[in-house]
């Protein structure tokens, strides 16, 4: 992941201040069968309303962050972080031998927590290549482990019938071209000749990729998101101000590869971290919950416990921050994405797997109230929120501050009202509003999950706050 503190995707920035040029002094590194698809509908080619409907659908996916990194387990950035010199830090490869490491455990673990598609990351800003890339020494392939990861995570997700994302970082740390695109332009054109290959590779070599999802390769995150002023280079660097662009020399010729992924893989779901015409955009953190939005798809990715990498002991929150969070998510039309961190065996924390089943036991008596619903028609509030299907309107009682929960009024008629799990509830229904009962008993901590049956469809009601 591109940042692993919950105050923004940016908010390193400042730190990265007086590092770079440190960057700099280093050399670039040494140059480095069509498969069953998911179970999902499937769309025409190139159809980008048709493409993303599994997705819609989905509503919950496992996100999974390992690599090198995972053996000092101070998570993902350590490299840059500690400012480990390359080849130190390729090092780690020499020890990255995961005895338990098992993907169809992962997958099973992912369907296990009520999860319908996964994320692997396939190469993070260290470089180190998840996958059989070539003749580079820097992959799984060439070091300790001569193991391809992505293949064995990609036959087992697909066994499982899940959707196969795979995570990939445009940028590279190990190349100074990064820093500074247009004095290192030589080691920026080997950084950009290294993702055009790897990204064919992984689109050419592993069956049917459902979601790839970039990070750190937007042009603007050139240099870290700044610019250096020529009469003060070595003494200070500048975060570029808002809405001003890089203007170099460089670029990462993106629309090369964009062209190649549709011929590739037409139907590939692609986030908006490349410069791309995205198919979602991508919320980062509990904190970037953000608004309503169902006009434009949208996921919000967070971590069950600490960073993105590993970290050990890291335990998560009380289920029920999982449950309202996923509710609140659907309830806004977006999808979560949840992420682990194995650890350098290969397994995932058990205290992280348990609370994992506990989000799937909880979906399995309340998923319909989640999966392929579309958000609202009743906006989200300090109460709750919603979801709907059909005829049914889901509200997802997240706080009950009195006997009533009030919403505002729609342009149909609530024929019917139950609580989901058992119980009853009364609805009262007027031109000002609809009033929702539930007895104490009924209710539930987490969630409170009402359905209301209407006279019609909700699919055409506009969002009422």
């Amino acid at each position: 992941m591109t940042i692993f503190s919950p105050g923004g995707r940016r908010s390193l920035l400042a730190a990265c201040a007086g590092l770079l040029l440190a960057a700099a002094m280093g050399g670039a590194p040494a140059t480095v069968a069509a498969q069953e698809a998911p179970a999902q509908a499937k769309p025409a080619d190139g159809d980008a309303a048709a493409r993303i409907a599994w997705w819609r659908q989905a509503r919950f996916g496992m996100f999974i962050h390992w690599g090198v990194y995972a053996i000092p387990g101070k998570g993902e950035w350590v490299q840059w972080t500690e400012q480990i010199p390359v080849n130190e830090y390729a090092k780690l490869a020499d020890q990255f031998r995961p005895a338990h490491f098992d993907a169809d455990a992962w997958a099973g673990l992912a369907k296990d927590a009520g999860m319908k598609y996964m994320v692997f990351t396939s190469r993070h800003h260290d470089g180190f290549a998840m996958f059989d890339d070539g003749d580079n020494p820097f992959s799984s392939m060439k070091t300790a482990a001569h193991r391809d990861f992505v293949a064995e995570y990609t036959k087992a997700a697909r066994k499982a019938g899940l959707g196969v994302g795979l995570y990939y970082s445009p940028l590279d740390w190990r190349y100074p071209g990064f820093f500074f695109p247009d004095i290192q332009r030589q080691s920026a054109e080997a950084m950009r000749a290294q993702y055009h290959r790897q990204v064919e590779e992984l689109l050419s070599n592993y069956g049917k990729i459902d979601v790839l999802w970039f990070d750190g390769g937007e042009t603007d995150w050139l240099s870290f998101g700044g610019e250096w002023a020529s009469q003060e280079w070595f003494a200070q660097w500048h975060k570029r101000a808002p809405g001003k662009h890089y203007t170099g020399g460089f670029s990462w010729q993106h629309d090369k590869v964009e062209s190649m992924m549709r011929r590739l893989q037409p139907n590939v779901l692609v986030n908006g971290r490349a410069n791309m015409k995205e198919d979602f955009h991508s919320r980062e953190g509990d904190g970037a919950l953000g608004d309503f939005d169902n006009q434009h798809p949208w996921e919000l990715c967070t971590t069950i416990a600490g960073a993105w990498g590993y970290q050990p002991n890291m335990q998560p929150k009380p289920l029920k921050h999982y449950i309202q969070l996923l509710a609140n998510v659907a309830g806004r039309d977006g999808n979560l994405l949840l992420n682990v961190g194995p650890g350098p065996d290969g397994r995932i924390d058990a205290a992280q797997a348990d609370r994992l089943r506990e989000i799937g036991a909880w979906l399995g008596k309340y998923g319909e109230s989640i999966y392929d619903t579309r958000g609202g028609p009743f906006l989200p509030g300090a109460w709750g929120a919603s979801t709907h299907r059909g005829k049914t309107v889901y509200v997802h009682a997240l706080n009950w501050t009195g006997d009533k929960l009030a919403l505002p009024a729609i342009p149909a008629r609530v024929v019917r009202a139950s609580v989901l799990g058992g119980g009853a509830a009364k609805v009262e229904q007027s031109a000002r509003g609809i009033e929702v009962t539930v007895p104490l008993a009924a209710r539930n901590d987490m969630d409170t999950v009402v359905a209301l049956q209407l006279d019609s469809s909700a699919e055409g009601l506009a969002p009422a706050r």
